[in-house]
C-alpha cells in the first residue's frame, strides 16, 4: 500500500479525533469544571452544596479543565489519557474476545485497537505540544504503521470534521468513526503494537478471552503511548512537526 493512501486515511482519522479531544478539554456544559476553582461561601444553597460535591468528585479524577488538571505536568497529563480514556475505550476493543477464537479471526479487534491507540497517541502528542494535524498524521504513521511518510508530496484532506455534541459516549462514538475510516488501510492495522503472546493465546478462550484481551490491549496501548512520546522527542528539533505553540512548549 502506498504512503498517499495511508496518509489520507490517517488524516481523516485525526480530523475526527481532534474535535472530540477539544470537547473533553474545553466543554463544561453544567459548570462542574468551573466549580473546582470555587470557594464555598456562607450564602451557598443546598443546590450549591450538591454541585460542589459533584465538582470535587470530578476534580479527584484530574479531568481536563479542572483545578487538579492544571496542576499536572505534561507527563502526568499524558499518563491520564492512557490510564483513564484509553482504559475506557479498551473495554470496547477487548469485548469481542469474550466470544473466543471465532471472533478473534475477524479484523474487528485490530480495527478498534488501532483506532483506540490513534486517539490516545494524538492526545499524548497534544499534551506535549504537538498541535499540528500533519504532525499527528506523521506520528501515527510512524508508531502504528512503521512508516516514515513525506507529507510534502501528499494532499491530505484539511476539511474540518462535523461538529460533535458533548456526551458520555462521545469517545466511543469517535472510536467507531475512526475505525470506519481506517477500513481503507486494513492491511496496516496489524502493524500496531499488540498484546503479548500469552494474552493472545488466552484471548482465544471464550469468556476468559475478554479479560485476557483487555489486559493485553492495555499493555499494548501503554507501549504505543511510550513510542509516541519517543517520536515527539525525536522530532523536537523539526519545525515541520510542531504546531504554533512549539513542540514542547
Amino acid at each position: 500500500m502506498d504512503d498517499r493512501t495511508v496518509v489520507t486515511a490517517l488524516d481523516r482519522a485525526v480530523a475526527i479525533i481532534d474535535p472530540v479531544l477539544d470537547i473533553l478539554a474545553e466543554r463544561d456544559p453544567v459548570g462542574l469544571k468551573a466549580r473546582t476553582f470555587r470557594t464555598p461561601t456562607a450564602e451557598d444553597t443546598a443546590i450549591d452544596t450538591v454541585l460542589d460535591t459533584l465538582a470535587k468528585t470530578l476534580n479527584a479524577t484530574d479531568f481536563p479543565g479542572t483545578a487538579a488538571w492544571l496542576e499536572l505536568d505534561a507527563q502526568a497529563r499524558s499518563h491520564w489519557w492512557v490510564a483513564r480514556i484509553g482504559a475506557l475505550n479498551t473495554v470496547a476493543v477487548a469485548f469481542p474476545s469474550v466470544f473466543g477464537v471465532l471472533v478473534n479471526r475477524l479484523p474487528l479487534q485490530d480495527l478498534l485497537g488501532f483506532a483506540n491507540q490513534a486517539m490516545v497517541l494524538v492526545a499524548v502528542g497534544r499534551e506535549n505540544g504537538v498541535t499540528d494535524r500533519s504532525a499527528h498524521v506523521s506520528m501515527l504513521a510512524s508508531v502504528l504503521c512503521g512508516r516514515e511518510v513525506d507529507l510534502d508530496g501528499s494532499e491530505p484532506d484539511t476539511s474540518p470534521a462535523p461538529r460533535r455534541e458533548c456526551g458520555p459516549f462521545a469517545l466511543l462514538h469517535a472510536m467507531w468513526d475512526v475505525a470506519a475510516v481506517l477500513r481503507d488501510v486494513s492491511s496496516e492495522l496489524a502493524k500496531r503494537p499488540h498484546s503479548r503472546g500469552i494474552y493472545r493465546v488466552l484471548s482465544a478462550i471464550p469468556l476468559v478471552g475478554g479479560v485476557a484481551s483487555y489486559v493485553g490491549e492495555r499493555g499494548a496501548l501503554s507501549r504505543a503511548a511510550k513510542q509516541g512520546l519517543g517520536w515527539v522527542h525525536a522530532n523536537a528539533e523539526s519545525p515541520s512537526h510542531v504546531g504554533s505553540k512549539g513542540l514542547l512548549g
